[in-house]
């Protein structure tokens, strides 16, 4: 009876094994598929623009808020035609140009390329072509770019980054125009068009705190007592006020110091160097809706013109004629 006992206990565990077993599978297998059909969104930019702006990344003052974690100004181009016709698939070129032998301090202290990101705010009605929509030749410009709506009701406002920046200093958006003759709340006409540009890591997290991609400076006046060196590689400055008390700045990994101990420094004076090699810029232009209808309007008119034109220059050729044939009777 023993025997049987224990054989019956271990079947009992054998089976309770196995349906743990099953039930942690089944369980791998839900996590897994609905991570893959809802991706978790990056925690980098240009997300953060998302989080601290998420009606619009524009401001009232026409700074796009980018501008606000990013400090350092530079050049950001767009390229687009001068006029669309509507219901057709044309390229939104934004350009963001840097010197690719120059990298960035990256959030652990090591050095490593920049990325790059792009915020492009199309005129209302326009969207990312479908990719049924897009020509092949114009596909294999774009490559593997995931473009990303704003937010759920501004589809004609796209982000996409951050991209390896020594492959996508040109960054392709494949753009379908719309069709007033279809959305009668559009019109024919010139609408502007706002883009921003990001290279590199930023200086300021929404939060308002520094990232270790800015410079530290001296939180009171007097002389610096002791700089010690954690293990993480960041830096504890201390600074002997005037008062008497003892203020501790620390300063992350990655960065460089440029004072000594014993430096007799005032407040606001820098600790360290800027390692930011990056930056955000953006760029306005224009683009007109044009209709079909207009452009044959046009091209009838121009044609009327030059016949005109043309049928003044026979006339005035005749009436030369005849005056000289009447000089000479």
């Amino acid at each position: 009876m023993k025997n049987v006992s224990v054989l019956a206990l271990w079947r009992r565990s054998k089976q309770a094994l196995l349906k743990t077993t099953l039930v942690a599978i089944a369980s791998l297998g839900l996590f897994l598929a609905s991570d893959l059909a809802y991706p978790q969104a990056a925690a980098a930019y240009p997300f953060w623009a998302q989080q601290t702006a998420p009606e619009t990344p524009r401001e009232a003052t026409g700074r796009i808020v980018c501008a606000n974690c990013h400090l350092g100004a530079k050049k950001t181009e767009i390229e687009v035609p001068q006029s669309v016709l509507p219901d057709t698939v044309f390229e939104a070129v934004v350009k963001i140009p840097y010197d690719t032998t120059q990298q960035q301090l990256q959030g652990d202290g090591s050095k490593g390329p920049l990325n790059v990101g792009a915020v492009l705010m199309l005129p209302e009605g326009f969207k990312i072509a479908p990719p049924d929509r897009i020509p092949e030749e114009m596909k294999e410009k774009v490559g593997d770019l995931y473009y990303q709506t704003y937010n759920e009701n501004s589809e004609n406002v796209i982000i996409v980054g951050p991209l390896p920046g020594e492959q996508y200093q040109e960054i392709i958006f494949p753009v379908l125009s719309p069709d007033p003759r279809i959305d009668k709340n559009l019109q024919f006409g010139k609408y502007s068009v706002h883009v921003g540009g990001n290279r590199g890591r930023g200086q300021v997290y929404p939060t308002g705190e520094k990232t270790n991609n800015a410079i530290y400076n001296a939180s009171a006046t007097g002389t610096i007592s002791q700089i010690q060196q954690l293990e993480d590689g960041a830096y504890e400055v201390s600074i002997q006020a005037e008062d008497g008390t003892t203020v501790t700045d620390k300063i992350p990994a990655g960065l460089e110091l440029v004072v000594s101990e014993g430096q007799t420094i005032a407040a606001g004076v820098p600790l360290s160097n800027n390692p930011n090699v990056g930056g955000f810029g953006q760029v306005d232009t224009e683009i007109v809706l044009q209709s079909a209808t207009r452009v044959k309007g046009l091209i009838a008119f121009l044609v009327a013109v030059m016949l005109s034109q043309v049928m003044l220059v026979l006339k005035k050729k005749q009436i030369e004629k005849v005056q000289a044939a009447e000089m000479n009777f």
